[in-house]
């Protein structure tokens, strides 16, 4: 299932939101559209993200839009994900935007293959890997990183088992990442976020492989919880991957400057419906963290395998 597709002069992206319940396409008609939905996560993923700033731009060309406003808004929906920045200004220097836009959607396919293709080569069969967040072909055109590894895995015919982390507060885990496995038939399992350091100590994790949002000097950016899950396998010794493409990469920064997004006390408050906190509650809701390089395996690129830089 491909989490987006052009058509008719429209933008149609998986509405992530209602996963794994429904399966509703949302219609983007305007560069507005696609930032509001990159702000609401009815699309996400840093390479997800990035492709639909892409058909933003194209839009908003359709539509005789100020280019260069259009540009900076769409590059300014998250903060944390080099992405955008990297889409958007591919876009502006190309061209043709539709073309190009075309160009980077096809891309995203292949370059996720490849990334797959090459952490394959570090799972070993029999192989029981944790990963923390949703890095599937939802984060992607199609696909994945993080779990396009498991997927190249499975395929080559290697018996793997899947732990996903739940992912709070909006359970990307236990809503996305578990509902790919389920499509592709991987076994699967999931646990608390809080469980990770406890099921490495009773021997239960042989690897560990998540995406990332950027990379940068010093270390990558990742889903608010991906720091706790490196600090436990580094204690126990357990290999730690990070699947990402080079359009997730900012060689010019150090990790350390990058902005963390807050988002809305409101997804910490509720779970669902359903308030978890006293009223008047102070929230802090950081939706993403920093894992230093010293704690990371290898980043696994479409280019190969590589040190942190």
């Amino acid at each position: 299932m491909k989490t987006m597709y052009w058509k008719d002069n429209k933008l149609f992206l998986i509405d992530q939101t209602l996963l794994p319940d429904e399966i509703v396409y949302h219609e983007c008609k305007t560069y507005e559209d696609v930032i509001t939905a990159i702000k609401t996560m009815k699309v996400r993923g840093a390479p997800a993200i990035g492709v639909a700033a892409a058909f933003g731009m194209v839009l908003a060309e359709i539509a005789g839009e100020n280019i260069e406003k259009a540009a900076d808004k769409i590059k300014n929906a998250r903060p944390t994900a080099v992405n955008l920045s990297w889409a958007v200004d591919r876009v502006l220097n190309s061209e043709s935007f539709i073309d190009e836009a075309m160009l980077m959607y096809n891309e995203d396919i292949q370059t996720n293959k490849a990334i797959g293709k090459n952490g394959a080569a570090v799972i070993d069969d029999g192989d029981t890997i944790l990963t923390h967040c949703n890095a599937g072909a939802l984060a992607c055109v199609d696909y994945g990183t993080a779990l396009g590894v498991l997927r190249a895995a499975n395929e080559e015919g290697k018996r793997i088992k899947v732990i996903c982390d739940e992912t709070r507060p909006l359970c990307q885990g236990a809503r996305l990442s578990v509902f790919e496995m389920q499509q592709e038939k991987i076994p699967v399992k999931l646990a608390v976020d809080s469980a990770a350091g406890h099921l490495m100590q009773k021997g239960m994790v042989n690897k560990v492989v998540i995406g990332a949002d950027r990379v940068a000097k010093g270390g990558v950016a990742n889903k608010i919880g991906s720091l706790l899950v490196a600090l436990a396998a580094k204690r126990f010794n357990i290999p730690f991957y990070v699947a990402a493409p080079k359009s997730t990469f900012d060689s010019e920064n150090s990790i350390y400057d990058v902005e963390i997004e807050e988002r809305d006390a409101d997804e910490v408050l509720y779970f669902g419906k359903c308030r978890v906190a006293p009223e008047g509650t102070e929230i802090e809701n950081p939706a993403f963290d920093i894992v230093p390089s010293d704690l990371i395996t290898g980043i696994i690129t479409e280019d190969g395998i590589i040190k942190p830089i």
